[in-house]
């Protein structure tokens, strides 16, 4: 079970802010590419699950990872997540042709658990439910692992603060004091990041399919704050 604090900034401004008052606990940057499949029928979303391949730095590494059953309260988010390292160049094979993941059967756990668990068949195939980018600072802070996110989507981006931690309420404190005490506005995320491609998914499948009658539609559903794309 992964449990992170996860709390959103309202803009550039705030993230920029943050990163400089963070900057002598800086560790490393992360610039990450997260790519998300389902089948056609959506058996994996429409049970709460979501399967990702993430590239790391240009292609020094991927990760396939599968993340299931996700809670969010109050700023606080329980998932159950299980990861497991893939060659970077089938990783792009696999986004080239979403099809071959489920090839991977014999060296993946994780897809085995896709096929037994929710039932997707042999005859079956995958596609690309969207993509997003990240840029992520780590700081080392008081003793926890900040991510500070500038999370860019192809319609706005968007900006967030988490910590993986095993004392979620007590660290959460911590982090929403340090926001407080430099004047930096947030509010606690209600939606992780796979949820906002999602959602913008099924509007597009909607809009094409006739389901959507206007443009207001196409919006996220979901209470997060973007700057948009021009």
């Amino acid at each position: 079970m992964e449990v992170e604090v996860k709390l959103r900034l309202p803009d550039s401004n705030s993230h920029q802010k943050l990163s400089i008052i963070l900057a002598s606990f800086h560790t490393k940057t992360l610039i990450q590419e997260n790519i998300f499949f389902d089948t056609t029928n959506s058996k994996l979303s429409s049970n709460f699950a979501a399967l990702r391949l993430r590239f790391y730095n240009l292609d020094s590494y991927c990760i396939l990872s599968l993340k299931a059953k996700p809670i969010m309260s109050d700023g606080i988010s329980r998932v159950e997540e299980q990861e497991e390292p893939i060659d970077p160049k089938i990783g792009r094979m696999c986004v080239a042709e979403p099809g071959q993941l489920l090839g991977l059967i014999e060296s993946s756990k994780i897809i085995q658990r896709v096929r037994r668990e929710f039932g997707v068949g042999e005859n079956e195939v995958l596609v690309c439910l969207g993509m997003f980018r990240n840029v992520r600072q780590v700081f080392d802070w008081k003793g926890l692992k900040l991510e500070l996110d500038e999370t860019i989507y192809d319609f706005g981006t968007s900006y967030e603060i988490e910590c993986e931690s095993k004392e979620p309420e007590k660290d959460k404190k911590l982090i929403e004091g340090l926001l407080k005490d430099n004047g930096i506005e947030f509010s606690y995320s209600e939606a992780n990041k796979f949820a906002i491609v999602a959602s913008l998914f099924d509007r597009l499948v909607a809009a094409i399919t006739g389901d959507c009658l206007d443009n207001a539609s196409l919006s996220v559903s979901t209470n997060y704050s973007f700057e948009l794309s021009v």
